[in-house]
């Protein structure tokens, strides 16, 4: 009888410690959402600015792609890059400036001690290229010195309607029952959940280019500039030649799309490996669940037709490491199976990145064991292995997927090509970019002619930096008017090709978050903040808002 009271005792304070947890609310000036490098960067600048914040993230890991795995900076001009991102960017030139940084290798091994390597510029005591752990340390850091409240694998409801009356964000609701509430909002996150949420116009694809009046957005059956095409014909058939023996794995049957129109695909995602070939930092690659050597068939005759350049993108980070990214006509971008993740749910995303770590695992085994594959290849692969010290409480893997694009929000000014590439005047700048208009591939099909073919490879330069508009993140002030959206901004597909890179994200949370204070001071809406007052503010900060070459 004594051990059936217990267990009643017990299960009733379990039980009351649940309801407890659900009633629980928290309240803050601004409340973020997310766990990316933009989160917290517009949290630091809210807590600098004087302000209660709070950082709601569903990720357990924060700096989202910084720290997953994207340690090779796709930095575009750096003399554009300042305030916050310019400061992570030295604590990271700082951490490699100690002995005790250089486990695997001796720093000059790796650079010549900052004098102008692609790394390290020692001049401006920065450095753009890093191991992963170093970043989440330095996003942990930014947390811990501002006291800065996070709460970790904190997922939005997004079966609820979010909280709002009067066009304003209330609160907001998480999976575990807790509730936030503010004055002001950041949606942080790669896939813009709290904006869509929140019920702000957004968009999923490419649109024409019509619509904004460009030349690279749309379907670009006829453009290959980055080399990530298939060079020489290849059979798209089980048995070549025979259709009836149906398509090889990856390749669709449907039509490409006419050239530059619209359609609601997106860019392919992968996960940013990072991978060591020190014998004692190494985890050989296993054989992943679901493995099966006929989806890396086509890599087959890809290779058996000549090709050669697997390793072109194992980009070199400190300590014999990697971030390895997609190359090639057949690699880890897994091309065409990730339409359905901007909306999907929860259990569906999880479905789809699973899917995604199937293949990139299946294809290194492939690629280290498969006799189809060239021994040479094979033998310089089993040379590498996930690193042992990265992302240790996941063996090796990736927390986060690349979500190169998701949604983007659609409000009453959407930036496009043509700010880009230097063809219309940006207003009301709160940071710069300066990357080329870079889209992976969309789509692999089959042509005309009948061979297989790879789709949305765009890689054009922008002349020069540009800035980015305020207006380009705040809504339209009829569906919110106290949210901001620094990372799914309302910007065309192929223009954020080029704002979508770690750094810019960086500037965009800062901004925001100057702008979110401002409003709460200023006693009004975001759409609605004094423009000039901002931009003091952003100077201050050393935020770059113009080019002066």
């Amino acid at each position: 009888m004594k051990k059936l009271l217990a267990l009643f005792f017990i299960i009733l304070s379990v039980c009351l410690a649940k309801a407890q947890r659900i009633s629980k609310t928290f309240e803050a000036d601004i409340v973020i959402y997310g766990g990316t490098s933009a989160a917290i960067t517009a949290a630091v600048q809210s807590a600098k600015l004087g302000k209660k914040v709070i950082v709601v993230s569903p990720d357990v890991h924060l700096g989202g792609l910084s720290a997953g795995g994207l340690g090779f900076t796709d930095t575009g001009n750096k003399e554009v890059i300042g305030g916050l991102a310019r400061e992570f960017y030295h604590r990271v030139y700082l951490h490699y400036q100690t002995d005790t940084a250089w486990k695997w290798q001796r720093q000059a091994e790796y650079g010549n001690k900052g004098q102008g390597t692609p790394a390290i510029d020692g001049n401006d005591r920065t450095m753009w290229i890093f191991e992963p752990h170093v970043a989440e340390r330095i996003m942990e850091d930014f947390v811990k010195e501002h006291q800065i409240p996070v709460y970790r694998n904190q997922w939005l409801d997004r079966k609820k309607e979010v909280n709002r009356k009067s066009g304003k964000i209330i609160s907001i609701t998480t999976l575990s029952g807790d509730v936030f509430k503010g004055k002001v909002f950041i949606d942080a996150t790669y896939e813009g959940d709290l904006m869509a949420a929140a019920g702000v116009s957004y968009h999923v694809g490419r649109e024409a280019n019509a619509q904004y009046g460009e030349q690279w957005n749309g379907v670009q059956t006829e453009v290959f500039q980055h080399g990530h095409h298939f060079k020489s014909s290849i059979d798209p058939y089980i048995v070549p030649g025979d259709k009836s023996s149906g398509l090889l794995a990856g390749i669709s049957a449907e039509y490409p799309g006419e050239k530059g129109a619209g359609d609601s695909k997106i860019q392919a995602y992968c996960f940013r490996m990072c991978l060591s070939n020190h014998p004692d930092n190494r985890i050989t690659f296993p054989r992943p669940d679901n493995y099966n050597p006929a989806d890396y068939e086509l890599l087959a005759r890809v290779f058996a037709g000549g090709w050669r350049e697997v390793f072109n993108k194992f980009d070199a980070i400190p300590n014999r490491k990697t971030d390895s990214n997609n190359h090639g006509p057949f690699s880890t971008d897994f091309i065409g199976m990730n339409y359905g993740y901007p909306k999907a749910s929860y259990e569906e995303r999880r479905a789809i990145v699973k899917q995604h770590e199937d293949y990139q695992k299946g294809l290194m085994y492939y690629m280290a064991n498969d006799p189809k594959v060239p021994a040479d290849i094979r033998t310089r692969m089993s040379t590498w292995g996930l690193a042992k010290d990265e992302f240790k409480d996941n063996g090796g893997w990736p927390h986060q997927i690349y979500v190169r694009e998701a949604r983007r929000m659609v409000s009453d000014y959407v930036m496009s090509e043509n700010e880009i590439l230097g063809k219309k005047p940006v207003q009301r700048s709160v940071g710069m970019g300066s990357y080329a208009l870079d889209a992976h591939n969309t789509q692999r099909y089959v042509t005309a002619e009948g061979f297989v073919q790879n789709e949305g490879d765009i890689g054009v330069k922008a002349p020069k930096p540009y800035g980015i508009s305020y207006d380009a993140i705040v809504p339209k002030s009829k569906e919110c008017t106290n949210l901001l959206v620094p990372v799914c901004l309302s910007i065309s597909h192929i223009a954020y090709g080029s704002v979508r890179m770690e750094p810019v994200f960086m500037i965009l949370g800062e901004s925001a978050a100057t702008a979110a204070a401002l409003a709460i001071d200023q006693g009004t809406t975001v759409q609605k903040i004094n423009y000039s007052t901002l931009q003091e503010l952003l100077l201050k900060q050393k935020q770059r808002l113009r080019y002066e070459h």
